[in-house]
């Protein structure tokens, strides 16, 4: 692909755009509501809108937690846009998720566009409606979004009769590929007539909610399988050399796409679980153009809605590190599945200089805390970065932390080490906790003897689990499990050692029920 230091291309002008994805308006964490944190969190979006002088806001599917979103979900989200509209950034791109219904989102979108808001909910029949050509404030062409919404399985492929899984992944992939390729083909035919007019390098920037391979997650972030048996699954090359940049949603940590610093998730804003406790959450900053300002070193000040919600963690932090030090050995000895220790961001190679200095990770000390403490979050107080700077397309991506507007915490071990280590936090402090229990002793009141441990404190236990029942045989949990510790999957699980299926029946009928899952999450509720 040519740079803008070719002699064929005049430089391009500033532009600079904000990636984000993954809100989940309504999403609710062990039946809790969060509005507070969305709208905490959309007023900071807003802020720094303001403060980063952004032209344009893509947000890259999930809106919405479900295609029914509530009264008050869907207030936030046109409230949000409306005001957006009368700031400084002159459009914003929408394009659907797995959650979003895409024509719930595509309904209002012919009023929304005289508010220079593009939404893309469903995957256009004449893929020239999902290339954007939008202007700057005088009226010339800024840049080319090419809009891809999910791709739902009916859109990239079409069914036949007694398809094995193999093929049916392979259609799946051929046909995201296709899309992308016939997209990106549109987009470069109309960047090359927009050149020979205006005499400037406009770039592309394409959209996508996808599942990358080999991808990270976390175990309670709600991330779903797209397609049937893990199928459509995508790989960097999918994307067309002629894209820019490739704004993602789907995935909820923040992460490069096969090391390509260009295609990134930006990830989810707040933590969808207690698995993101630990995770500095962000959105994305894509700038091109001379940089008028060095955003290196800058902290985006909260808004006062943000100031009065996040609490401040710095001293509980230290309290703890030096009261669960006492007994890290222990609670290594313990770890389980819970206790992942999944910050977010790409490591290093040795090789990348831009990655050693740029990607937003914690230092060997702060790594060495997590191990010892993998309950408490880090990076209070992170700076922006610039994850990647490239002076030959004059581009730059920088990262921006969003502050934690309501703090979550992980606490696991036996009972001594949680007693510890909740009398080790801040009496005051508001924080919502998921207590594991890994020790080997019988505990049979033990979400009673939690409860009694935070009892005339802020502190608030949303769920309280027995890690040992866990590992026990399928049908032999204790009777005080409920439905809500379960998914899907494992209830289907149950069901079929309680009716003695047979091994050689049982692959057959969880490619059933998969299939059926699957119908019932895509199925668009909203249309007609």
């Amino acid at each position: 692909m040519p740079t803008f230091a070719d002699t064929n291309f005049m430089p391009i002008k500033p532009l600079t755009i904000l990636h984000t994805s993954d809100w989940h308006l309504g999403r609710r964490l062990y039946g809790r509501m969060r509005y507070d944190e969305f709208e905490a969190f959309l007023g900071w979006l807003q802020d720094a809108i303001s403060l980063q002088k952004v032209d344009i806001l893509i947000v890259a599917g999930d809106i919405f937690d479900t295609m029914t979103p509530s009264n008050r979900a869907q207030a936030l989200y046109y409230e949000f846009l409306g005001k957006v509209s009368k700031s400084c950034c002159q459009h914003i791109v929408i394009v659907a998720g797995n959650h979003d219904s895409p024509t719930f989102l595509d309904a209002p979108s012919k009023v929304l566009k005289f508010l220079n808001v593009h939404v893309i909910g469903t995957a256009c029949e004449d893929l020239n409606d999902e290339v954007l050509v939008l202007d700057d404030t005088d009226g010339n062409p800024h840049c080319i979004i090419a809009a891809v919404p999910y791709l739902r399985d009916r859109d990239v492929r079409s069914s036949s009769a007694g398809e094995s899984a193999q093929t049916k992944d392979a259609n799946v992939i051929k046909g995201i590929r296709a899309h992308y390729d016939e997209v990106a083909s549109i987009a470069k035919a109309k960047q090359a007539q927009l050149i020979e007019l205006h005499q400037h390098r406009i770039p592309i920037i394409a959209t996508g909610h996808l599942f990358a391979a080999g991808g990270t997650t976390t175990d309670d972030d709600g991330v779903r399988e797209l397609y049937v048996g893990s199928l459509g699954k995508i790989s960097a090359d999918m994307f067309d050399e002629s894209f820019d940049y490739v704004a993602l949603g789907h995935l909820h940590v923040p992460q490069r796409v096969g090391g390509r610093e260009t295609i990134r998730y930006s990830g989810s804003p707040i933590a969808m679980g207690f698995g993101e406790a630990k995770q500095q959450k962000q959105v994305l900053l894509v700038q091109f153009g001379e940089i008028e300002n060095d955003v290196s070193n800058q902290e985006l000040a909260s808004n006062s809605t943000a100031e009065s919600i996040m609490p401040q963690l710095a001293n509980t932090v230290t309290t703890i590190e030096k009261s669960v030090e006492k007994t890290a050995k222990k609670a290594a000895s313990q770890a389980t599945e819970f206790m992942d220790d999944l910050f977010g961001f790409d490591k290093p190679s040795e090789n990348d200089e831009v990655a050693k200095t740029a990607a937003i990770e914690n230092t060997s000390d702060q790594q060495d805390q997590n191990q010892n403490n993998p309950s408490m979050p880090n990076n209070l107080d992170t700076p922006n970065k610039i994850l990647h700077r490239d002076d030959s397309n004059q581009m730059q991506v920088v990262s921006l932390p969003i502050p934690k507007f309501q703090q979550l915490a992980q606490v696991s071990g036996d009972l001594a080490t949680i007693s510890e280590t909740i009398r080790s936090i801040d009496p005051t402090e508001s924080i919502w906790l998921e207590v594991v229990y890994t020790g080997n002793e019988i505990v049979s009141r033990l979400k009673e003897q939690v409860n009694e441990m935070v009892e005339n404190l802020a502190l608030e236990v949303l769920i309280t689990k027995n890690a040992s029942s866990y590992n026990k045989v399928l049908n032999q949990q204790q009777i005080s499990e409920t439905l809500q510790d379960l998914n899907e999957e494992e209830v289907f699980e149950r069901c079929l050692i309680a009716h003695d299926i047979p091994d050689e029946q049982k692959s057959s009928l969880r490619d059933a029920y998969d299939q059926i899952v699957y119908n019932l999450r895509h199925e668009d509720t909203q249309a007609e």
